[in-house]
């Protein structure tokens, strides 16, 4: 189809769309306007204008002037058809214009990148540099260097973000930290300054020019491995999902072990039969949408408008969420989530995996985003007419059956690792249990001995003196013991002490 076809057909919308709203507007017109000649009419009983009274007077009277009036109205409406406006010509006013939001990365640090590069682009100098720059020059660092000649209200700014950040890092290690101390972890030191990677932490008070080339690097360098780490960890989750499975018949007797191997194959014969999955980012694939999602007619198919429509933030650009919601249709044809058979983990992994193909085919400077240009280059390639069906997770699974082993040996070794911690765990607390018990003992004893010595020094104080050279007898404090006058060793039942006496 042609732009002047395509101009043609939202043009004919746009008509549509212009007499549905001005058929509303006339008619709160008409009930203003009756609204307004009713007050009118009620005011003229009181203090309205000498003009009001009479021209109500007169249209009152003189049914054929009022009657010529509203023909004139009706000739008025039908006469003022709305003219066709491509509303993809127009551009908003200057000053509504706002940078585009940038979608989430995935990052840990999404939300410091995205203020970060949102306040940049606020600076007209930077922004401009930045549409100017390739992305090779980003990556080398060069446009790290314009941060000197930003305005100071953007650089006081990212001294604040920078700021806000680093208490965010140092609040998360620390808590990291804790945790790992209390399960008796070693605190791997090396991995957490990793989360400072992306900023100068020896300089935690300003944005410079160092952190922004920081954040660049890491950001590309992240994203680039982004991708590949969300696949490994699709890869675990659905071996994790099959140990569990055949861990679980195990259990089960022969019987009952047969009828759900059975039922297991009957659900992935079910899931297997689906319609036919265009491939991603061809002509077909992109039609579907064209025709299904935005009601228009697959004949009339011009990639330029598809591209205009599809554009959500209007920057020209096609980012990795943009692209992604155009594969919805074709991921409805194989999941379902009330359905048995389906996973929406592996929805979420088939819609990742058609994304990299159309950013692999089509995104020809690799910096993550599908410009119009390089878009409508794709829709001239022979490749855009493919017709072979998309082949989905089912016919590329994810792992073999020696990953499958490797997984299950290593989950044995953690097992093994982990029931060895635990029975470690259980001596540490037996030994717990015994020095405490060991502690309490002690602390019997040690009453007991201090209960003693009480005894000792009440009966102590309670000995009679030795007046003008006289002595009473002294009683044993204790069965076979004595105490000498003075001393407080005890004496041997046997010892017989030579008191001289007098006559």
């Amino acid at each position: 189809m042609t732009d002047v076809n395509a101009t043609y057909l939202f043009s004919q919308r746009n008509v549509t769309r212009r007499c549905k709203k001005t058929d509303k507007a006339n008619d709160q017109w008409q009930r203003n306007a009756h609204t307004t000649c009713s007050g009118c009419y009620q005011s003229s009983r009181g203090s309205s204008s000498c003009l009001e009274r009479l021209t109500l007077l007169v249209m009152w009277r003189n049914p054929s002037i009022t009657l010529c009036f509203l023909a004139l109205c009706v000739w008025v409406r039908l006469e003022a058809v709305p003219v066709a406006v491509d509303k993809t010509k127009i551009s908003p006013p200057e000053e509504n214009l706002e940078p585009p939001r940038n979608a989430d990365t995935g990052l840990h640090y999404d939300r410091y990148l995205r203020e970060v590069v949102d306040f940049l682009e606020k600076d007209p100098h930077f922004r401009e540099k930045l549409r100017n720059t390739d992305m090779e020059d980003i990556k080398q660092g060069k446009l790290a260097k314009e941060l000197n000649f930003v305005s100071h209200h953007v650089r006081t700014k990212l001294d604040e973000l920078k700021r806000q950040e680093v208490n965010r890092l140092r609040t998360l290690i620390k808590a990291k930290q804790d945790i790992e101390r209390g399960k008796g972890m070693t605190v791997d030191h090396q991995a957490l300054l990793k989360h400072f990677e992306h900023l100068n932490h020896m300089n935690p008070k300003t944005f410079e020019v160092d952190d922004l080339d920081r954040l660049i690097k890491s950001a590309t360098h992240d994203l680039e491995n982004y991708d590949k780490e969300r696949h490994e960890e699709f890869k675990k989750y659905e071996m994790k999902k099959e140990h569990e499975r055949r861990e679980w018949l195990k259990t089960l007797d022969e019987e009952t072990r047969k009828q759900e191997e059975k039922h297991y194959e009957e659900m992935k014969k079910k899931h297997a039969e689906h319609p036919k999955i265009n491939h991603p980012g061809s002509q077909d694939q992109l039609k579907e949408v064209w025709e299904e999602a935005d009601g228009l007619d697959p004949d009339d198919f011009d990639p330029k408008t598809f591209f205009s429509l599809h554009d959500s933030n209007g920057d020209g650009y096609f980012d990795e969420q943009e692209l992604e919601a155009l594969f919805t249709k074709e991921l409805e044809k194989i999941y379902d989530p009330t359905q048995e058979e389906d996973d929406m983990v592996e929805m979420v992994e088939e819609r990742l995996r058609m994304r990299e193909h159309v950013m692999n085919e089509v995104d020809t400077n690799k910096d993550r985003l599908v410009s119009l240009e390089e878009f409508m280059i794709a829709t001239r390639r022979n490749d855009f007419l493919e017709q072979d069906a998309w082949e989905t997770l089912e016919k590329n699974p994810v792992y073999t059956e020696e990953e499958m082993r490797e997984f299950e040996e290593h989950l044995a070794r953690e097992e093994k690792d982990l029931k060895q911690k635990t029975d470690d765990l259980q001596k540490q607390k037996e030994e717990l249990k015994r020095q405490q018990q060991q502690l309490e003992t002690q602390k019997l004893e040690l009453q007991q001995a201090m209960e003693h010595m009480e005894r000792i020094r009440a009966q102590k104080t309670e000995l009679p003196a030795v007046v003008k050279g006289r002595s009473v007898p002294v009683a044993p404090l204790e069965e076979g013991v004595g105490v000498l006058p003075g001393n407080s060793q005890p004496l041997l039942a046997h010892y017989k002490p030579d008191v001289p006496t007098h006559s």
